[in-house]
């Protein structure tokens, strides 16, 4: 236990005592108290800023009366003064015990802790910790990397696919395989509960080839027997799919319920794909040769990339059979989100487009519980593995990153930074860089052996069903 004999300065400190006890493996209780004469003071201080700012009619700013003020404004002075201190507290808490936190705290309502003047403030928070294990050699890894050769026929798909992805819509009354549903979805559990009620949802009928012609996804949910489900409906028709949800979900509330989705549809679309000239014209390019020439030369740069995916995914590979730990036997929905992200990120880097992201984050979300502790697993590891090597990690690297990830999206780099900036995404770029930096140092210390891609293949899938 820490008491009030901190670093922080009497004006600064908040925290009056915290007590820490193990809730979980790789995770800490943390139980906060705040003295009441904290509390006050802060509560004082609140109303004194308002004090000075605060207009009511029949008043002059800064004259309002103080016993008016807290009439008028007390709920909002308290929260904002909660908030405060919890916030404070909480950060002396860490600094103070040396917790190695990873995430946000959870396990808490704080919008139910109330401040009462005159009391003490006592709250609990459940951290994520790194736990400690023993970490592995990692000098002199034998490693392979795979040869991949771009040909015509990889520059010939690529046209077709950039083709398809410019292409129009056609509209049409009646559905085929591999169109494009849109209209209402909703979605509820097994209770009656609603989840989502979402106008525009977007679907694709199934194209019944592969081994995966079957599955589609439906509000992010990866459905094995969507395509006998969903069937090939008309304008106006109403479908309902059923289906489980993922035990992994990052919405906690859907994990393991019977979900039932009702889809109206209000319009079929198909893609037709643009012909190669008008792609030439649009890019304003001389002719096919020279879109050719440039789009080989994107792939080859892609194919850098997946050369290094491959030797960093041996890495992680080796880092988590070399370690053993306890995990939690639960992740939680924070866990899980930051696990979607994390894929989301990579699939980004790697350059591949959204409608298939999307399609491997809901692949993530129906992964088995073994799969998702894994990926929680390798996240701790690379924590660590970071910290032990020193890895820091730049504005100008997570810029340079985000500028990579537009290019291969096509987007100028700094409207593809305001979009990640919009939804929250720019931690996960530069937790991503961090992760590669520390698994590029290992790999720096390597003997990498250059390999045919069919024969590399082969090794990898043989190691999968060993």
């Amino acid at each position: 236990m820490a008491d009030s004999t901190a670093t922080a300065t009497a004006e600064q400190r908040v925290l009056h005592k915290v007590d820490v006890a193990d809730s979980g493996p790789s995770r800490k209780r943390l139980s906060i108290e705040i003295a009441a004469e904290t509390v006050d003071r802060r509560l004082h201080e609140s109303v004194d800023t308002l004090a000075e700012q605060a207009e009511l009619p029949g008043f002059r700013r800064g004259h309002v009366p103080r016993q008016l003020i807290q009439k008028r404004f007390g709920t909002e002075l308290r929260n904002e003064a909660r908030d405060q201190l919890v916030t404070q507290a909480y950060q002396q808490a860490i600094e103070e015990t040396g917790l190695k936190v990873v995430g946000d705290p959870f396990g808490a309502n704080l919008q139910e802790i109330e401040v009462r003047a005159g009391e003490p403030l006592s709250f609990g928070l459940d951290v994520e910790v790194l736990p400690e294990f023993e970490l592995p050699k990692v000098d002199g890894l034998d490693l392979k990397k795979p040869i991949i050769e771009i040909d015509d026929a990889r520059v010939d798909e690529e046209v077709e696919k950039i083709c398809l992805n410019e292409g129009s819509l056609e509209s049409h009354e009646s559905s085929e395989a591999g169109d494009y549903l849109t209209g209402n979805a909703r979605m509820i559990d097994g209770e009656g509960t609603e989840h989502y009620n979402i106008e525009g949802a977007v679907v694709q009928v199934p194209t019944g080839k592969g081994d995966d012609g079957q599955k589609g996804m439906i509000l992010g949910v990866l459905v094995d027997d969507f395509a006998t489900q969903i069937g090939t409906p008309k304008v106006g028709d109403t479908k309902t799919v059923t289906t489980k949800g993922p035990e992994t979900h990052e919405v906690e509330a859907l994990r393991g319920k019977d979900l039932t989705v009702t889809f109206e549809v209000s319009s079929i679309d198909k893609i037709i794909p643009l012909a190669v000239d008008e792609l030439v014209a649009r890019f304003g390019m001389s002719g096919e040769d020279e879109l050719k020439q440039q789009l080989r030369s994107r792939l080859e740069q892609r194919a850098e990339v997946q050369q290094r995916t491959a030797l960093r995914q041996q890495v992680a590979k080796h880092l988590l059979e070399s370690v053993d730990f306890p995990l939690p036997e639960r992740m939680t929905a924070q866990q899980a989100a930051r696990a979607m992200e994390r894929r989301r990120m990579e699939l980004l880097y790697r350059g591949m487009d959204q409608a298939e992201i999307e399609k491997h984050v809901a692949e993530l979300r129906a992964a088995s519980a073994q799969d998702a502790q894994q990926n929680l697993k390798l996240f701790f590891v690379l924590s660590r593995v970071a910290e032990e090597h020193g890895v820091v990690v730049s504005e100008q690297e997570v810029r340079g990153r985000i500028a990579q990830m537009a290019f291969e999206r096509g987007s100028r780099p700094e409207q593809f930074e305001q979009e990640l900036a919009k939804s929250g995404q720019i931690q996960s770029v530069a937790q991503q860089v961090r992760e590669h930096k520390t698994l590029d140092s290992i790999i720096e210390k390597a003997n990498v052996k250059d390999v045919p891609l069919d024969e590399f293949n082969a090794q990898a899938a043989a190691t999968e069903t060993a």
